[in-house]
């Protein structure tokens, strides 16, 4: 029998519409696969050449769980460099993937009914791990008028003494919105007075930014001892596969992480961490220019196209490479609801109808929304638009 803690948990939605648009795909069906959150690129070679020169030097063995020292050293270099973040290589976990650095510190610091606060829309996975620990998620709801921000008034109705741990993440997946230095302020005015709260702040899209500065909330010094900063390789550098992520924070939570790792996966992968180790060097910031104009170019394009479907609602993303639409004209129109009564409802009716695989809003906690990622060639992006339209004909 299977435990309550496996039964009460949830599918990844965006993993489960990935694999039923590769079943699809594979009964010969030409799919369109807007659903997926990973880079339509190849992994920069100066990354495959670090990893190529590791295997033929030997580099066999395990490391240290929490990382290898020169990568530590590098991510410090790195949090100084790019958000003016002081950590030792003592506060620094590396591990498979954000994912895993996640629940490591939702399994490091959470007991049962322990409050954990979530802005919605959110990336799937944060509700469910909070569920797995046995912890309450608390939801704040955003709307599209809102660029689907909180504002510190929403974040003092909901934030009390029971209040563990506040999730973060700007440049927000599903909707590419980026918090201002002002909008975090206010709600590090907020934090400040609540001293036991630990603030996760999910920064793996930090590159994949559009005219704006990506701005750290532990650079705030208020709240820099209470936060936990997370970062990776895969969005940025194509490095899904390669599965390396990293945290910097208090070292005692740090060390919690660690012990955690050590009874799970222990370290990563000691290739994929000397290939990483090239990733964050300075000399990949023309690379990194290249790649968001070539995301940005795609934004664009589908917002020229979207700006003519009078059924949906956006906000222009100003980072990542998703946009997140609102269908509720869709779910409240009577044309269309005899088929289509939630966002669910529409993300089956366009893989299947028209077959193109995006993510349901229900997914991350916004009953309304659609969200379509542009990690795809312009080719297919215009030729799925094309199909949508068609179809609300």
């Amino acid at each position: 029998m299977l435990s309550d803690r496996i039964l009460n948990m949830g599918y990844s939605k965006t993993l489960e519409m990935t694999s039923k648009a590769r079943e699809l795909k594979e009964l010969g069906y030409n799919i369109i696969n807007l659903s997926v959150g990973e880079p339509n690129f190849e992994t920069p070679s100066f990354i495959l050449n670090a990893a190529k020169k590791a295997i033929n030097e030997g580099y066999n063995y395990y490391t240290p769980i929490s990382g290898l020292k020169n990568l530590k050293e590098i991510i410090c270099n790195k949090f100084k460099r790019d958000n003016n973040l002081n950590y030792k290589i003592s506060q620094i976990v590396v591990s498979n993937g954000v994912k895993q650095s996640i629940i490591n510190i939702f399994l490091a610091l959470l007991n049962k009914d322990d409050e954990v606060i979530i802005p919605a829309p959110y990336w799937v996975s944060y509700y469910e791990m909070v569920k797995f620990c046995k912890a309450k998620p608390i939801i704040i709801p955003t709307t599209i008028k809102s660029n689907f921000k909180i504002t510190s008034k929403q974040l003092k109705t909901v934030i009390n003494y029971k209040t563990k741990i506040f999730v973060f993440n700007t440049p927000c997946n599903p909707t590419g919105s980026v918090y201002s230095k002002e909008e975090l302020k206010n709600l590090v005015k907020v934090f400040s007075k609540f001293e036991k709260i630990i603030i996760i702040s999910d920064e793996i899209y930090e590159y994949i930014i559009y005219g704006k500065k990506h701005i750290s909330i532990a650079s705030f010094t208020e709240v820099y001892n209470k936060t936990v900063t997370l970062n990776g390789l895969s969005k940025s550098f194509a490095m899904t596969g390669w599965r390396v992520g990293y945290m910097g924070g208090p070292e005692w939570i740090a060390k919690a992480c660690e012990k955690i790792q050590g009874q799970t996966t222990s370290c990563v992968n000691i290739i994929a961490q000397c290939a990483s180790i090239e990733a964050l060097k300075n000399n990949t910031k023309k690379y990194l220019k290249k790649i968001i104009n070539e995301f940005k170019i795609k934004r664009d394009l589908i917002i020229s196209i979207l700006n003519k479907i009078p059924q949906f609602q956006l906000k222009i993303p100003e980072g990542t490479f998703y946009i997140f639409i609102d269908i509720y004209f869709l779910l409240k129109n009577k044309k269309y609801n005899f088929y289509i009564k939630s966002s669910n409802d529409f993300a089956m009716y366009l893989l299947n109808k028209c077959h193109i695989a995006t993510v349901s809003g229900e997914a991350f906690g916004y009953k309304n929304g659609l969200r379509i990622s542009y990690a795809n060639s312009k080719k297919n992006i215009i030729e799925a638009f094309n199909r949508i339209k068609n179809s609300l004909k």
